[in-house]
């Protein structure tokens, strides 16, 4: 209990710095008159411009047998850059006093989508590099990341609370973007003839993820039982 109470003050800790830094930015958006859902939207458009680098990486894989870590790289780079806008649709509607019901409805949708461009697009470049496990893997996180948030909002619908569990979207992200740009660097450093495949870095965050989203949604799965239970 006490570990789950200084993870949270760990990633309240984490949020409020991050908060700090992006503040001033945010202030500027409202500013011009930027809106949360305009935020948002501009996040899912850069999301699908890092799955769609990462199709093209799997079609010059597929065509030349050699993967372009460069355009891993960019890929990793824009899922890091436009996921800050997840942070930033919230922050715009609190501080510039523009929540709404419909835009935490539009902001949810929005970021499901995200993930299933971005985990798409990499499931398709690990397929294009001939790694069908790594593909498995990164369906397997997508089923998993889908089902932590729609238990959470059935939970939601039954008036119960369900913020449980360890691979929530932040943390899938992280692991995300970070294994991206950690594989794409990785195989532009690499001399060519190496005997380490760079894609095992996305293979093992895929496989993180699918281990840890899995047991997230199945974890609020119990909690809801035992929450119903006392109702």
């Amino acid at each position: 209990m006490e570990i789950k109470h200084n993870a949270k003050q760990l990633r309240d800790a984490l949020q409020q710095g991050i908060y700090a830094v992006i503040n001033p930015f945010v202030r500027l958006l409202i500013k011009i008159g930027v809106t949360p859902n305009v935020v948002t939207t501009i996040g899912l458009l850069g999301n699908i411009a890092a799955a769609a680098v990462f199709v093209v990486a799997a079609i010059e894989a597929t065509r030349t047998g050699i993967a372009d870590y460069s355009l891993v790289t960019l890929a990793g780079a824009l899922i890091i850059c436009f996921s800050l806008f997840d942070m930033l649709d919230g922050q715009v509607a609190r501080l510039g006093g523009m929540a709404s019901t419909f835009g935490a409805m539009y902001d949810s949708v929005l970021d499901r989508y995200c993930e299933m461009f971005t985990l798409g697009g990499i499931a398709a470049y690990l397929a294009g590099c001939g790694d069908i496990t790594g593909a498995i893997l990164t369906f397997l996180a997508l089923v998993g990341s889908l089902m932590v948030s729609y238990v959470r909002a059935r939970a939601e619908g039954l008036d119960i609370e369900c913020k449980i569990g360890f691979m929530q979207r932040p943390e899938r992200v992280v692991v995300t973007s970070v294994a991206a740009l950690a594989c794409g660097i990785t195989g532009l450093c690499l001399p060519p003839p190496s005997n380490f495949d760079p894609n095992i870095i996305l293979d093992v965050a895929m496989g993180i993820i699918a281990v840890f989203a899995n047991m997230t949604a199945f974890a609020r799965i119990n909690h809801c039982r035992k929450e119903l239970i006392k109702k």
